[in-house]
């Protein structure tokens, strides 16, 4: 399934039915009087958050969503139908966004949670309404209230309790890889991972998602690379995961142009929980172990822990240090293996 983020839908709520002008006209009966019924409620537009999507692929093959309209009165004081309503289902952690990208309507953080985007028009009434003692033969009805139309954006920002934040090739995907079920693509070059990927990893009895986004680099919260197109979905991490490439002769200034990039981009990432890792020490003898890491710990003001992707030394370490920043209300227990109990007859 390709992955999609960002979608732009246009949406009409359906428009309200006209009253009817009518009167009742039956042998034997000379007073009929006005029967006219109001016409039927135009259906809405709602938003809906369900489980199983990651992507809003599904809105780059149907953009236009129309509610349908009322219909309308009838005589015999019969009221037209209501128009059905239209349901968005979209991914838990979809933001609704005005036309202009900036206005919020709506959060959508909640399974099962739904939203009015557009409500339908009312019902117009039917002549039934305007009899009065002065005017017992109205000629009156409303017309239906029309509907809305507007145009909105859904932007997804995934919801994971890990970020993993680094350069480019700083073994992100690898980490994911090794940690969990997911398999992003690995290779030996730069921009491996063009979209996000999500991965559940577990640790001591319980488990946690990680999201893995693409490499930054210098000038990214100004649209350079790809990594500005994805910091969003790790606005809602509890913790980041701060890698850094041991094997790079540039390591002290890749720490630094990540922090840049993240207080440059604002969102309060820059505030958020960060465990400071270096990376491919399996390429490092124990010496330069120790130098490199003695480096960053006095670039970064704090402890940097090691681990290997590869060779997996250092990785328990690191998903404990992890979950000790997650708050207990958004890990999962691991669901135990159980053994099934001997048959007996």
């Amino acid at each position: 399934m390709k992955f999609l983020d960002l979608a732009k839908v246009y949406i009409r709520s359906g428009s309200g039915g006209n009253g009817c002008i009518s009167f009742r006209r039956e042998k034997f009966i000379e007073y009929g009087g006005p029967d006219g019924g109001d016409g039927g409620g135009g259906g809405s537009v709602w938003v809906e958050a369900v489980d199983g999507l990651n992507t809003l692929i599904d809105f780059r093959y149907q953009q236009h969503f129309f509610a349908e309209n009322g219909r309308p009165g009838m005589g015999r004081q019969r009221t037209g139908a209501d128009g059905k309503d239209i349901v968005l289902r979209v991914p838990v952690g979809t933001e609704i966004l005005d036309e202009d990208q900036e206005t919020l309507l709506a959060d959508m953080t909640e399974l099962g949670q739904r939203v009015c985007l557009a409500k339908g028009g009312n019902g117009g009434w039917g002549n039934l309404h305007f009899k009065t003692s002065t005017n017992q033969a109205p000629r009156r009805a409303n017309p239906g209230q029309e509907g809305i139309e507007r145009t909105i954006w859904l932007r997804l920002k995934l919801i994971a309790d890990v970020g993993l934040l680094g350069m480019p090739n700083a073994g992100k995907s690898t980490f994911l890889a090794a940690t969990s079920n997911a398999r992003p693509k690995v290779a030996d070059y730069p921009f491996t991972t063009l979209h996000p990927n999500l991965g559940v990893v577990g640790v001591d009895g319980v488990e946690f998602v990680v999201a893995d986004i693409p490499g930054l680099i210098g000038g990214a919260s100004e649209g350079k690379g790809l990594g500005d197109l994805f910091l969003g979905h790790v606005e809602r991490c509890a913790v980041l995961l701060h890698l850094v490439d041991g094997s790079s002769g540039s390591l002290i200034e890749d720490y630094h142009t990540i922090i840049r990039e993240l207080e440059a981009y604002g969102g309060g990432l820059a505030d958020k929980p960060r465990v400071t890792v270096l990376n491919k020490i399996d390429t490092l003898d124990d010496e330069e172990r120790s130098f490199l890491r003695e480096e960053l710990e006095a670039a970064s003001g704090g402890p940097v822990m090691t681990m290997s992707g590869v060779s997996g030394e250092g990785v328990p370490d690191v998903l404990r240090a992890l979950r000790a920043q997650i708050d207990d209300d958004r890990l999962r227990q691991r669901l135990a293996e159980e053994e099934p109990e001997p048959w007996q007859p």
